[in-house]
């Protein structure tokens, strides 16, 4: 099984590339993945390991996350790259409107795609917020465990930085993705899948006391409201190509010796 290191040469080779990868070099990377995934330890394991192979297989994929409906049909986020993947999320479950919400639902499409989020009618609520968290493009596909019922009980979402950074390229690669990831869902019973929730529920709240704690740190420097604040450490987890949440807990942990850049 590819280490870590190997994991992240092979996305470096593949985004070095001028072209997108043929069927050949992509069919290995989804065997690759195959094989890791037979010795994840478990499902929140498969589902990480799924978002790193989003992240090298589709070069315009920044960030990218999981939804799944619990056995109390409310929406949650059981794996995420980055917690500005989670705020996009949690900001389409609190309107109700989005791709991931429309993905993820019995009813809704297979697929939900917006090439250019600045210029998309039919999310007033979501789109104009996705926007202004740095996001120009959207991709979810849903998950469908298969027999006996076919109902989709979540969606793969990807999310890019660049308006038409995602095409039906990428679409084609995420239904394959989302493929992966269904086996590995349809395979759990509602015990495993409550845990899951509550496990990310968890880290959520670990990361948002952490993130809290780091906004009220540049609020009292630069004095500024709690969403400039915020958008100062998205910025610069993405310049730094840090996470939000670890670059959050390092300003917490070594207040005094670091600051972040201005804008």
């Amino acid at each position: 099984m590819p280490d870590e290191q190997e994991w992240r040469l092979a996305k470096e080779t593949f985004v070095a590339g001028e072209d997108r990868p043929a069927a050949g070099p992509l069919a290995g990377e989804f065997a690759r993945l195959t094989s890791r995934l037979l010795t994840a330890p478990s499902v929140e394991a498969v589902l990480e390991r799924v978002l790193e192979a989003t992240t090298l297989m589709v070069p315009s994929a920044d960030l990218a996350s999981f939804t799944l409906i619990g056995t109390d049909g409310q929406f949650h986020t059981p794996a995420e790259t980055d917690e500005v993947a989670v705020e996009l999320d949690l900001l389409q479950y609190r309107f109700r409107e989005g791709p991931c919400v429309e993905s993820a639902v019995p009813a809704g499409p297979a697929v939900a795609i917006a090439p250019d989020l600045a210029d998309e009618p039919r999310w007033p609520q979501w789109a104009p917020a996705a926007v202004a968290l740095g996001v120009g493009a959207v991709l979810s596909t849903a998950l469908i465990p298969g027999a006996p019922t076919g109902r989709s009980v979540g969606a793969l979402n990807v999310y890019s930085r660049s308006a038409g950074g995602l095409d039906e390229a990428d679409r084609d690669v995420l239904l394959l993705l989302a493929t992966h990831a269904s086996l590995a869902v349809g395979a759990t019973d509602a015990v495993t899948r409550s845990e899951l929730q509550a496990a990310h529920l968890r880290r959520a709240i670990d990361s948002r006391d952490v993130i809290g704690q780091a906004k009220g740190i540049i609020m009292a420097r630069r004095g500024v409201s709690a969403d400039e604040a915020f958008d100062v450490l998205r910025r610069t987890s993405q310049d730094l190509n840090v996470k939000l949440a670890e670059l959050a807990r390092t300003l917490a942990e070594r207040h005094r010796e670091i600051d972040l850049p201005a804008g």
